[in-house]
């Protein structure tokens, strides 16, 4: 395929991505929207106001990086998962495999569409937010490419978990008992200075906890840990998985009957 024939078959899959979780937003854009709300509700109005300030800005204007980044790192792995195991088990992912599309093509085209449903929910919540603090971005080029390689990175793991996937109950294990407690464990709540030292340094093996300090650094100028370190770690992973994803779907094995 020239390159004209590759950007029509990376844009077709895009657009069927976004067209995808758009046409049930009901489903797929509201309910994040609802529990960030409910969120915001409940650490703002009812435990923010009797814990104060944490990092020397108030408990809300604190967690709600935190709470973006969260919505965003589970709305990206869900929607590539979901859709791409979707199409393993119908077997159509098998007429993409087969086609002259080159597997990077096929890659792009899933992980830019959880990508969008990533940020989509991310800017959605980001604006309600505006009903609960006066949010201000403290540098938004970190802000902006944090999110947005965060998105690509559980995008990416999105797809390699479907296709690991044998049922649709498979493609729960991962966010319940892994993602989940991660994003909990991360910092979204809490500053880690709170800990001690020892479970400071366990706290500093979760890859989550990079990732919302960045993004939190990007809105109120503060972090736990190194921005430069977070950004590295980020873009190694993605690295590494894009490698592992593309041999996945050279290797076919658990993608065709």
């Amino acid at each position: 395929m020239n390159f004209s024939e590759q950007w029509i078959a990376l844009t077709t899959i895009f657009t069927k991505e976004v067209r995808r979780f758009t046409r049930i937003w009901i489903q797929t854009l509201l309910p994040p929207v609802i529990t960030m709300s409910l969120y915001f509700v409940i650490f703002g109005a009812l435990i923010g106001s009797r814990i104060g300030e944490m990092d020397g800005f108030d408990y809300m204007s604190f967690v709600v990086p935190g709470l973006i980044m969260m919505s965003v790192i589970t709305n990206s792995y869900s929607n590539v998962v979901s859709s791409f195991y979707s199409a393993k088990f119908q077997n159509s992912i098998e007429e993409l495999l087969v086609s002259p599309t080159p597997n990077y093509i096929i890659l792009l085209g899933f992980v830019l569409g959880g990508v969008a449903r990533g940020l989509l929910i991310g800017l959605i919540v980001s604006l309600v937010s505006f009903f609960f603090i006066d949010l201000h971005v403290h540098n938004l080029a970190v802000t902006i490419a944090i999110v947005f390689l965060t998105s690509v990175l559980f995008s990416l793991a999105g797809l390699i978990n479907a296709v690991f996937a044998n049922s649709f109950d498979d493609i729960s294990i991962v966010p319940t008992f892994v993602l989940t407690p991660l994003t909990y464990l991360g910092g979204v709540f809490y500053s880690i200075s709170l800990l001690s030292e020892f479970w400071q340094s366990v706290s500093q093996l979760n890859p989550i906890l990079y990732m919302v300090n960045a993004f939190r650094y990007g809105f109120l100028g503060i972090s736990d840990i190194d921005i430069s370190f977070a950004f590295t770690g980020v873009v190694l992973f993605i690295v590494i998985l894009f490698i592992y994803a593309m041999y996945l779907l050279n290797n076919g094995k658990r993608l065709r009957s």
